[in-house]
């Protein structure tokens, strides 16, 4: 966090770093995002029937994607395929010992890479977690009024029922925690590999699994907070 304030900032390589994230991310996190929007409109469709409250299908479809799929999704994705190339890619530095050079010639390499690899992290997150959110909530549509036939008005009316601007909000906070616990774990695991090409495979390994596991965590610690905390919600 200090360095992201220090001079020089590296633009250029945030710019670099944030193209390539989004770029093998996009069209994965869209295709897991489809899926991710028809069981969760498919399940509420369903419920909702049996308890008489077709009309509320929307709403919830909307407030669980919005607020929780999203975020999740777009982490998941990054984390597995932008993530694992940093972390490939800082480890292979690593045994090849260019972070010991740069410490040697005066380059800080936190400051030089990490920074701005976090910081693409962060931006593709909170930019994907739009995509993501529209993608799911097309997705749901699609399925409740094809497949269960289910009323597009009632659909589409419904939609600020239960979800509220402040569910947005909640869903973009998650994707910049969630992008920045990716980058700096990739980050940390690249620059701290072990020796030999097997050493960047294991971290590359590690990487994923310890950001899928502090996600879900976090995940909770947010949304735990957000209903107690958010009047309404909590109720």
């Amino acid at each position: 966090m200090r360095a992201v304030f220090r001079r020089p900032f590296s633009a250029r390589e945030v710019l670099e770093q944030f193209w390539f994230v989004v770029s093998v991310s996009w069209i994965p996190a869209m295709l897991v995002s489809i899926p991710f929007g028809a069981v969760i409109a498919l399940q509420l469709g369903t419920l909702t029937v049996q308890i008489g409250a077709q009309s509320f299908t929307g709403a919830a479809s909307v407030l669980a994607v919005v607020q929780q799929a999203a975020p999740i999704v777009t982490t998941l994705v990054i984390a597995g395929a932008g993530g694992a190339a940093i972390c490939a890619e800082l480890g292979a530095r690593r045994i090849r010992d260019e972070i010991d050079a740069m410490r040697v010639i005066g380059i800080d390499p936190v400051q030089r890479l990490v920074v701005p690899r976090v910081l693409a992290c962060v931006f593709a997150a909170v930019l994907l977690n739009g995509l993501v959110s529209v993608v799911g909530v097309l997705g749901g549509y699609f399925f409740n009024v094809v497949v269960q036939g289910g009323t597009p008005g009632a659909y589409l009316a419904s939609f600020t029922a239960l979800a509220q601007i402040q569910d947005l909000w909640v869903g973009e906070l998650k994707a910049v925690v969630f992008g920045f616990v990716a980058g700096i774990v990739a980050c940390y695991r690249g620059l701290n590999t072990p020796p030999g090409p097997k050493g960047v495979g294991d971290a590359v390994n590690q990487s994923v699994v310890i950001t899928f596991l502090l996600l879900f965590f976090v995940n909770f610690v947010i949304t735990t907070l957000y209903l107690q905390l958010v009047p309404g919600k909590g109720a």
